[in-house]
């Protein structure tokens, strides 16, 4: 599989680098279909949102033709794009003036049970909770430590993944997926002002949902309200949507709507 650092083939990266010292960037995981990144517009966006809050330069022109001809090159997998502040001394302060630094992994597309899909999945409940830093919430950055806590709290293949709540015990979304429920006809998913990755699955779908004139509301969630709810599913930009059955003891139906959006999220990686 190839791996390029700022455009060119290599295998090998400097210590200096921000990414590895301080978690100082961010990254995005494309899917690769037939030598495109079919969601790749929506990666760009969140990229975009990310560098900019963090301060760190992005060439979108650069980074938009590097990916596209890393797909091409890629053909069928997964690229993962990271994106540092670039080289730098010891000490938390950004150094003046850097070089952000490009790094792109490609990967096999991972293959999940297609039952994840066709019958739904078991969530886990994490007992790991996401702090609340609103600076940082919604985006995909390089320090990812709840998530390898959350996701080393089951081992057992009966969960293909995990739920994760913030402090206050409040819904927010899988250890790698987001969540939606189906609450009295209206499509609900967490506010994530707080904590938590918007995804751009989630981007795509809410703006389908609303295009269509779905009732959608982006809000908090409680615990009981998940419960609740009639139906729920996950998204993530390499699977698509998977229906949630269950959770400690609590079953859902897999509903109509479910199967809307999944039907929707599969036109939206394969075209």
């Amino acid at each position: 599989m190839p791996s390029w650092v700022d455009g060119r083939p290599a295998e090998s990266l400097s210590i200096k680098d921000r990414g590895l010292a301080y978690g100082d960037g961010v990254f995005e995981t494309i899917a690769v279909r037939a030598g495109r990144p079919p969601l790749l517009e929506y990666h760009m966006a969140r990229l975009s949102t990310g560098c900019a809050r963090l301060g760190i330069a992005l060439d979108v022109a650069l980074v938009r033709t590097e990916i596209l001809s890393f797909a091409t090159k890629l053909g069928e997998g997964v690229a993962k794009l990271i994106l540092t502040r670039g080289d730098g001394l010891r000490g938390y302060a950004p150094p003046p003036t850097t070089q952000a630094r490009r790094i792109l992994q490609g990967s096999p597309l991972p293959a999940y049970p297609s039952v994840n899909a066709e019958q739904g999945v078991e969530l886990y409940p994490c007992a790991t909770r996401l702090a609340e830093q609103p600076l940082l919430a919604g985006l995909k950055h390089l320090n990812r430590l709840e998530q390898v806590m959350a996701r080393a709290e089951w081992q057992s293949t009966e969960y293909a993944e995990g739920l994760v709540r913030d402090i206050s015990g409040r819904v927010i979304e899988g250890v790698f997926s987001n969540l939606f429920l189906l609450v009295d006809g209206v499509l609900v998913t967490a506010e994530l002002s707080r904590c938590g990755v918007a995804g751009v699955m989630r981007a795509a779908l809410l703006e389908r949902a609303k295009a269509v004139g779905m009732p959608v509301e982006i809000r908090d969630i409680e615990f009981d309200e998940l419960l609740a709810a009639q139906e729920v599913f996950l998204c993530n930009s390499l699977y698509g949507v998977w229906p949630v059955r269950a959770m400690a003891g609590h079953h859902w139906s897999v509903g109509p709507l479910t199967r809307t959006l999944q039907a929707i999220a599969r036109d939206l990686l394969d075209n």
